[in-house]
């Protein structure tokens, strides 16, 4: 069986809910209009059609347009080899879904991450609380409106007390340059 025909059997099952598979570079996606459904339609991507493990779970900010969140579930059969990705939107105002923790038990940290760093919540998840930044922070750093050098804390034991500075950084490309290479932050020195 190939992910295209497991793709098919998805759509022909739940019908105007999946929009079209889509192909692009032998990866398969189908579109769900209907993000209440989510945790049906893994459901039966589990027991009927093999896809036994939830490899990621991650959001996407799309900031400026709505719906703002993208969330993209990627599936895995072991049994046939074949990897499916499904894709939801969510509105900024309600930013929340329901959890599949119930059909894959690995997906309890996916959405603790998704939420702790974007936001978005999962109705009906078991243990709903922040995974990397401690508890009580209120921002969620990687949405897009999160700014580069941080947000200062009022728990100077715990974390920075001013903004993380980021101009310069380890991890902090250079605009223009002659090359990508002198984009580089390893090698750039004090002088550049």
């Amino acid at each position: 069986m190939t992910t295209f025909e497991l793709a098919n059997q998805l759509k022909a099952k739940f019908g105007d809910v999946l929009a079209a598979p889509v192909e692009f570079r032998g990866e398969v996606t189908l579109k769900l209009a209907d993000a209440e459904r989510i945790a049906e339609i893994c459901e039966f991507a589990k027991k009927s059609l093999g896809c036994d493990m939830l490899l990621d779970l991650t959001g996407i900010d799309n900031y400026g347009e709505d719906p703002r969140w993208t969330v993209v579930y990627e599936l895995y059969g072991t049994g046939h080899g074949c990897h499916l990705r499904l894709k939801t939107e969510v509105s900024e105002e309600k930013s929340e879904l329901p959890t599949v923790t119930g059909v894959w038990r690995g997906a309890d940290w996916h959405e603790r991450e998704a939420y702790d760093m974007m936001g978005i919540r999962f109705r009906g998840h078991p243990d709903l609380r922040r995974i990397l930044m401690w508890d009580g922070y209120p921002y969620f750093p990687l949405r897009k409106d999160f700014p580069l050098a941080g947000k200062p804390t009022d728990l100077p034991d715990i974390a920075f007390t001013k903004p993380a500075p980021l101009e310069g950084g380890p991890f902090v490309t250079m605009a223009g340059g002659k090359d990508s290479i002198a984009r580089e932050p390893r090698v750039r020195t004090p002088e550049n």
